[in-house]
């Protein structure tokens, strides 16, 4: 069953750490945005594969977003 990462938060994808079909531990960045001036890491929410990444380094995101598909 795949789950959905969402974003808590409106600003810009700053970093992305990981990529499409890595294996991902609970607790673990996939990516990192920036929102008024603070650094927030979105972590995998449960582990498994990053099946899919919805957005690109510098997009701006907004709160609920789904930013990546964990499988």
């Amino acid at each position: 069953m795949a789950t959905e990462v969402e974003s808590e938060i409106a600003g810009s994808v700053w970093m992305i750490e990981k990529r499409e079909g890595e294996p991902l531990a609970a607790a673990e960045v996939i990516l990192v945005i920036e929102s008024m001036k603070m650094e927030i890491p979105v972590e995998a929410p449960c582990a498994g594969t990053l099946a899919e990444l919805r957005v690109a380094e510098g997009d701006e995101v907004s709160e609920g977003m789904v930013l990546a598909v964990i499988e």
